[in-house]
């Protein structure tokens, strides 16, 4: 069996005594208090909880889509909890990499063009990130689907798009929040397989939310909250 930590293993995200408070006019509502942990290089975690309980609340802390209201986050040893919009954008962009339970995909754009967009925005070459969008596409089963537009694609073939995305900029972190909510059955199996095998294969650290028990067999470890902490964390 897998395990989450191996004797070498390197911390790739430090959470020490993260609460977030959300402000609904005069009423404080708290969806995290006080959680730490830490993730390691290569993991692939799920996190798991019933609606409310914070779980996607964490993911947006830890990718950098919300702030906290108190504690730190650690990224590759770096306090990001204090970096400016500006800094927390450049890391976005060459460190961590999304995928959505939306697939927010560019509904005028083809498949590849969605892919490579993030290179684009970094700056890299027109070349490289247009070779590397082919690459990704074909890892995850979408060789020839190329000039297809999101409408054009089913569901599955949409999420798809959008981890090949997530990979453009070779991140070492992905955040997937209910990657396989919006699918079938067969198509959750797809993606959920897709992650699985390019945490193995390319050693990506993964943090995944689900609300689907089935999804655990693809994590190393599961996170459960309970009304914003941790209930239990299987390593």
């Amino acid at each position: 069996m897998e395990t989450s930590k191996t004797m070498n293993s390197k911390t790739v995200i430090q959470v020490k005594n993260l609460s977030k408070i959300y402000q609904l006019g005069k009423i404080e509502v708290p969806a995290l208090t006080e959680v730490s942990l830490d993730i390691y290089e290569g993991d692939m975690v799920c996190i798991m909880g019933k609606s409310g309980s914070g779980k996607s609340t964490l993911l947006h802390q830890l990718g950098l889509i919300d702030t906290p209201t108190s504690g730190s986050i650690h990224i590759a040893g770096q306090d990001v909890s204090k970096f400016s919009e500006n800094k927390k954008n450049d890391l976005r962009l060459r460190k961590l990499g999304y995928v959505f339970q939306e697939y927010a995909l560019l509904p005028e754009l083809t498949a590849l063009e969605n892919v490579y967009l993030p290179g684009l925005m970094r700056g890299a070459k027109k070349s490289e990130y247009t070779k590397k969008a082919h690459e990704l596409l074909n890892t995850v089963g979408l060789g020839g689907r190329e000039k297809h537009r999101p409408n054009e694609l089913s569901g599955g073939e949409q999420q798809r798009v959008a981890i090949a995305r997530s990979l453009i900029n070779t991140p070492e972190i992905i955040y997937a929040d209910e990657p396989t909510a919006n699918l079938d059955t067969v198509s959750s199996e797809t993606i959920m397989t897709t992650l699985h095998d390019l945490n193995k294969k390319l050693g990506v650290t993964i943090l995944f939310v689900s609300h689907d028990p089935d999804d655990k067999k693809f994590a190393k470890r599961t996170i459960n909250l309970q009304d914003g902490k941790i209930k239990n964390d299987d390593k």
